[in-house]
């Protein structure tokens, strides 16, 4: 395809005229509706990875267990801070990779955008999205946790996810709101790099091989970059989740782990190397149709904002 094609199939806001702040918009709305439609697989992978020692609950365990003991709702608890999340992490992670694409790293002269560049602006922008969203995912994981809590007679910590906020601010300080995030971050920028990366690659080359700019070809591209997301996030997303989990002394420091690698040093003594995708399955299941829930919802919404797609 020529020039022309490739800017109409897509490529970036500046070129329908629409500002970096549309775009943050319109995908931190589209994140919100693919957390809301795959939290349940959050929350199940959630528990799955705090998990250690003898008598682990799998999956269907793990599933039924959060329903008996507390309500099908308990498996949308923490979906408030959840979306509260993404509505900053991806609304700055598109922004952000956008911005890379067309005016930091830009296309090729025939207008593709070389899988090398991909690369480092899916994880930069993953890492950067992350690290300016870390508080909220930090008090998205502690409620998820005070509902396990709950179910298993303990008084919850929480009246709301701005009372975890509060507590969790006046316990440990600013500082500590960005507890765990150098795993978070990790995570994220791997996550990325099979979510924004792969996606925009397999698009690209879809439409080169003559497939048309739709919903068909943004649900292909969206399965692939959901496989290869959770193959790269989840061994960062255990120890993301271990480290802002554990308890903490006086000072904010963690009583189990000094940090990221302090972590995955000790989960691999204990555990051994499969422990580091422990929560793999519920992962990819909720990666695959969050990427598919938020990518369509994403083109659409884009299309109808008079952006052009992706």
């Amino acid at each position: 395809p020529t020039q022309k094609d490739l800017v109409e199939m897509g490529g970036g806001p500046d070129k329908s005229g629409m500002g970096r702040a549309q775009v943050f918009m319109v995908s931190a709305v589209a994140s919100t509706v693919a957390e809301t439609v795959t939290f349940p697989a959050d929350v199940v992978k959630t528990r799955l990875q705090v998990q250690s020692g003898v008598g682990q609950r799998g999956i269907a365990q793990v599933f039924l267990g959060i329903i008996r003991e507390e309500g099908a709702l308990g498996l949308y608890n923490g979906l408030f801070p959840a979306c509260l999340r993404h509505f900053v992490y991806s609304g700055s992670r598109m922004m952000l990779y956008e911005t890379l694409r067309e005016d930091v790293l830009g296309r090729d002269a025939d207008g593709n955008f070389a899988l090398w560049k991909g690369a480092i602006a899916g994880i930069t922008s993953g890492a950067l999205g992350q690290f300016i969203a870390n508080p909220t995912d930090l008090v998205k994981v502690q409620m998820q946790m005070d509902g396990k809590r709950v179910a298993t007679g303990q008084k919850s910590l929480y009246r709301s996810t701005f009372h975890c906020a509060s507590v969790l601010y006046r316990q440990n300080g600013l500082r500590g709101m960005w507890r765990g995030w150098i795993p978070s971050c990790q995570r994220a920028g791997l996550v990325q790099l099979g979510d924004l990366t792969a996606y925009d690659h397999l698009k690209q080359t879809a439409l080169r091989n003559g497939f048309q700019d739709g919903p068909s070809t943004h649900a292909l591209a969206s399965g692939g970059a959901g496989l290869v997301a959770a193959f790269f996030g989840t061994p960062a997303d255990v120890i993301k989740t271990r480290v802002m989990n554990q308890p903490v002394d006086a000072a904010g420091r963690g009583t189990i782990y000094t940090g990221a690698l302090d972590c995955l040093r000790q989960t691999v003594a204990k555990e051994g190397m499969l422990s580091l995708y422990k929560g793999f399955v519920p992962s990819w299941l909720r990666m695959a149709p969050w990427s598919l829930a938020y990518f369509l919802t994403f083109e659409q919404m884009r299309l109808a904002a008079g952006m052009g797609s992706f």
